[in-house]
């Protein structure tokens, strides 16, 4: 990657504020609240997002009274308004899955064009810590679970919706040394993983020098897998997360096409700065309007909330096409 210091000032001070001004929050966020729920929950936050059936579906992490997790779906025919909300979780914890003991977290869904069903990684809470597990649905009411796919501790997980010259490709974030780099690993089967690699890591004094971690599921465009990811530095009054953006070869997603230098989107809004954590937007799904070129976010707002963010996907591919190269 370049330099952080740009030779040109007013050049990065353009590409700057063509960062922030990338993303739009929706105008009546935040779209869910715990009071919204049909039955008690402290918070809902970090939903999975997908389109079934020409609706929007969110996969939304609920926190309940005992400080456990589960999963619950929504659906809108906009994306915006008129949620109907399960009367009943969706997905809860299996006692026969013993790493789901403690809660379900931070669900991201994809379509696997191969197998031609939904695929959902998301976080178990098991006795040895956060794990990623998987399972597959056709119509989000019955489930088969795969169990976890990696050891503890890992993180923000998503499966690449095709093929890889012929295995199955899987984004996450182990703490590894107690570093936190975005990683890709490798199956031919969805049960055994190798080829581990480190795919995005941290940059020591940036924006994103303290952690990074997925954000959405990768996002197929003819330039590239669009990655957006969130990235975390610690300052003296807490943890500060926000939204960056990356570009992956399509054929071989262990290449970095593109990354921004700069974050896009970060919390601002009351609802994003005052919540169960304070300073925290955090992305885990995304829905794609190719008609109107519309790139839809939805995110955790200070971990108690569902918020949205649009932008326009040429426009976002465009910001990238002035970022710098590597890591």
């Amino acid at each position: 990657m370049t330099h952080p210091h740009y030779q040109d000032w007013e050049a990065m001070l353009a590409h700057h504020e063509q960062a922030q001004g990338l993303f739009t929050r929706y105008e009546h966020n935040p779209i869910l609240r715990p009071e919204d729920w049909p039955y008690p929950a402290n918070s809902v936050f970090n939903p999975g997002a997908t389109t079934v059936d020409g609706e929007t579906l969110l996969l939304v992490r609920v926190e309940d009274l005992r400080g456990f997790s589960h999963l619950t779906a929504a659906r809108s025919k906009d994306g915006r308004t008129d949620w109907r909300i399960a009367p009943q979780p969706t997905l809860v914890p299996d006692i026969e899955f013993q790493e789901e003991q403690w809660g379900l977290e931070d669900p991201r869904i994809v379509w696997l064009t191969d197998r031609k069903e939904y695929a959902i990684t998301y976080v178990s809470f098991s006795r040895g810590g956060p794990l990623v597990s998987l399972a597959t649905t056709l119509d989000f009411r019955s489930f088969r679970r795969y169990g976890p796919l990696v050891p503890p501790e890992d993180k923000d997980a998503s499966l690449v919706p095709h093929l890889c010259k012929g295995r199955y490709a899987l984004i996450h974030r182990p703490i590894i040394r107690g570093e936190a780099h975005i990683w890709i690993s490798f199956s031919p089967d969805l049960k055994h993983w190798g080829d581990h690699r480190v795919l995005l890591p941290t940059r020591p004094g940036w924006w994103d020098n303290h952690k990074v971690g997925l954000a959405t599921q990768p996002i197929e465009t003819p330039e590239g897998w669009l990655i957006l990811y969130h990235g975390v530095r610690v300052t003296g009054s807490g943890s500060i997360y926000r939204l960056g953006l990356a570009l992956l070869d399509l054929e071989e997603p262990w290449k970095i096409i593109r990354r921004s230098p700069a974050w896009v989107f970060g919390p601002h809004a009351e609802y994003e700065r005052v919540g169960d954590v304070d300073d925290v937007v955090f992305p885990t799904g995304a829905v794609v309007d190719r008609d109107t070129d519309e790139l839809r976010i939805y995110y955790g707002a200070a971990d108690d909330k569902v918020a949205l963010a649009t932008a326009k996907l040429s426009e976002v591919l465009d910001y990238l096409r002035g970022c710098p190269d590597g890591p």
